[in-house]
């Protein structure tokens, strides 16, 4: 068994101080991502976190730009970002896209701006590459109180919108009917996808967050019919894969070219990939009884 384990654990793994930071936060960010998933995908708003992840390149490349921490300036971007797009008119789908494409291209614009800056006045290449597809294993441990606040408030937001949200997100006019506050739940709403589009980013990059933060939420939601057990399920396979993704990454170091380990990035993105897919082969194996059945990933009804 020990000679198992050899084989799938490189030496050093479990004693070394990276890993363990890089799983803490990677973890902490896959559930944040889970849970506020979970409502993209039945909003239909994945245009709109995609769009957050993107603009997270402006706020990462201004923060390295300043010196300050990359997590605050994802969070302040997307922060700023979603603002930005409640006061143009995100409430009705059209109005939603239309504001997220106007925001997503200036954010770009500013991006440009400041990674060529970055490379002119720091004359380097790496923070470029750390800030669209991440580096678990440079992060150090001052960032997770920061995490563990950031995963606070975008958990509590949820947690506190819980039914409202559900509901407005399935039925906009049904909640306006019954008196629930629309554009205010959306809002909050946004707020906690701008959080967890920050923690993404910081966990794999600007340019794949929308996987970590989609993926597992759409699988679950292959999986299970019921929006609560979708949130618990959409964490637990973004932990998974967030953790696998780490223990390949850590083993690829003798991997071809041998000393570069490669991308934990692209392990957590290949990984949930390939869970999508694969939750999908029992459904299409199951023979058609009736057109009246629902599609298991269609919008879910409240719990």
């Amino acid at each position: 068994m020990s000679g198992t384990l050899a084989a799938i654990f490189a030496p050093g793994f479990f004693t070394s101080g990276p890993v363990a930071i890089g799983a803490s936060v990677g973890a902490v960010a896959a559930i944040v991502g889970g849970v506020v998933g979970v409502f993209t995908v039945i909003r239909g708003q994945s245009f709109a976190g995609e769009a957050l992840g993107d603009i997270g390149t402006t706020g990462g490349s201004g923060a390295f730009l300043l010196g300050a921490g990359a997590l605050w300036g994802f969070g302040v971007a997307a922060v700023a970002a979603v603002s930005v797009m409640e006061l143009i008119g995100i409430q009705r789908p059209r109005g939603r896209d239309l504001a997220t494409g106007i925001v997503l291209g200036a954010g770009l614009g500013l991006a440009a701006l400041f990674l060529y800056l970055d490379s002119a006045y720091h004359n380097t290449t790496g923070a470029t590459f750390t800030i669209i597809f991440g580096s678990l294993f440079a992060v150090t441990s001052s960032t997770i109180p920061l995490v563990l606040a950031f995963s606070v408030v975008a958990l509590g937001l949820i947690a506190a919108l819980y039914r409202p949200l559900l509901l407005s997100s399935i039925s906009p006019e049904l909640a306006a009917a019954r008196g629930i506050p629309v554009r205010l739940v959306g809002a909050g709403y946004l707020l906690a996808l701008a959080v967890a589009v920050a923690l993404a980013a910081f966990t794999i990059g600007t340019i794949l967050s929308l996987a970590l933060l989609v993926g597992p939420a759409a699988t679950a939601l292959r999986l299970t019919r019921s929006p609560g057990r979708a949130v618990l399920v959409a964490a637990l396979i973004g932990i998974a894969a967030t953790l696998l993704g780490i223990l390949l990454a850590y083993d690829s170091y003798d991997w071809a070219p041998a000393g570069h380990a490669w991308p934990v990035s692209f392990f957590v993105v290949t990984l949930i990939f390939a869970g999508y897919l694969l939750a999908g082969l029992p459904r299409r194996r199951r023979p058609r009884q009736s057109k009246s059945i629902p599609d298991p990933t269609a919008a879910p009804a409240p719990n």
